[in-house]
């Protein structure tokens, strides 16, 4: 009998935590912004891993961390099985295995260049490809975002904005990654575009084994793409599992107060509407104990005096709350 085979995991970060150390006038005391704390995950070969919440979340602070863009405060990120080494110069080899592909399509795409100029430069920059080995590779790529090949000579400007992210995801897959930042990625997008480039996504992923990391406040979209989901508040992950899992049966109350307020066309999953209190506190001035306890209708005394860690289970998730932990909820 075969021995079952170990899944790949390609990313992984470890209590990754960013600060930001804010000046404040002359005479102020600097403020420091905890951006990002304690964000630990993992991410597979071939799967989605989705980290949604509101605003001001830390999602992407996690994003410019995994792509590399900045380096973490504390904590390690390993691709694929390899130490970041933020504090040396970090090798072209470790960053092509990582790709970004941002919210807005308008504003991505360098409106000077051609399409072929755009997906080209990649492997100008990166490879000793001849320039005909550069223009057939974009060419294959553009086929397989569905893009035509009359479109090589054209400027941005000339294409939908649903053309134009597909342009995006053809760049960003040049330099055949192993990992794909997913940031908002359709939320500039009208609904039925949202449609046809998730779904393009989709059959990206599994012809190329793309690992991706997509960051939304979308949780419609994330239901119907995501393997795993993180939850973050104020910078923190607070829920942390298989998505089926997650949607079916959430546990935290922050998570709950977002798919309440994600609307349903089955009646049968339509609950009743958790409205938060308050807003989302500052950054810089993150009430004490667990960060969420000033909006949850849940709150009682160890709430604002301890840190709730991600570490109690609820099946096969993970989440931070005192409540879940001594069964209040």
């Amino acid at each position: 009998m075969n021995a079952p085979v170990s899944p790949e995991i390609v990313l992984e970060g470890r209590n990754l935590a960013r600060h930001y150390v804010l000046k404040r006038g002359t005479f102020a005391e600097p403020a420091t912004v905890r951006a990002l704390a304690d964000a630990t995950f993992s991410l597979e070969a071939g799967k989605t891993l989705a980290v949604v919440g509101e605003s001001g979340c830390g999602k992407s602070t996690l994003a410019r961390l995994v792509t590399m863009i900045e380096a973490p405060t504390a904590g390690e990120l390993r691709i694929d099985g390899k130490l970041v080494p933020f504090t040396t110069h970090v090798d072209k080899e470790l960053r092509r295995k990582v790709q970004i592909i941002f919210q807005d399509p308008y504003g991505s795409l360098n409106p000077r260049q051609k399409v072929g100029t755009i997906l080209e430069e990649p492997l100008r920059l990166n490879t000793s490809d001849s320039a005909a080995q550069r223009q057939e590779k974009a060419r294959a790529m553009m086929t397989k975002v569905g893009l035509r090949p009359e479109h090589y000579d054209r400027y941005p400007h000339m294409f939908s904005g649903g053309q134009r992210q597909r342009i995006a995801i053809a760049r960003a897959l040049m330099l055949n990654p192993k990992i794909l930042v997913l940031d908002e990625p359709v939320s500039a997008l009208d609904v039925s575009i949202q449609a046809q480039v998730l779904n393009l996504l989709s059959d990206l992923q599994k012809e190329f084994g793309l690992a991706y990391l997509f960051i939304s406040h979308d949780l419609s979209v994330v239901r119907h793409i995501a393997d795993d989901v993180m939850v973050m508040y104020l910078g923190r992950p607070v829920e942390f599992g298989p998505a089926a899992d997650l949607f079916a049966n959430p546990r935290h109350p922050y998570t709950r107060a977002l798919l309440s307020a994600t609307p349903t066309t089955d009646p049968d999953k339509r609950s009743e509407r958790i409205r938060l209190t308050g807003e989302l506190p500052s950054p810089l001035r993150p009430p004490s104990g667990c960060a969420f306890h000033p909006r949850c209708p849940f709150v009682f005394n160890r709430c604002d005096v301890e840190m709730p860690q991600l570490k109690t289970r609820a099946g096969n998730v993970t989440l931070a709350c005192h409540g879940v932990e001594e069964e209040r909820i």
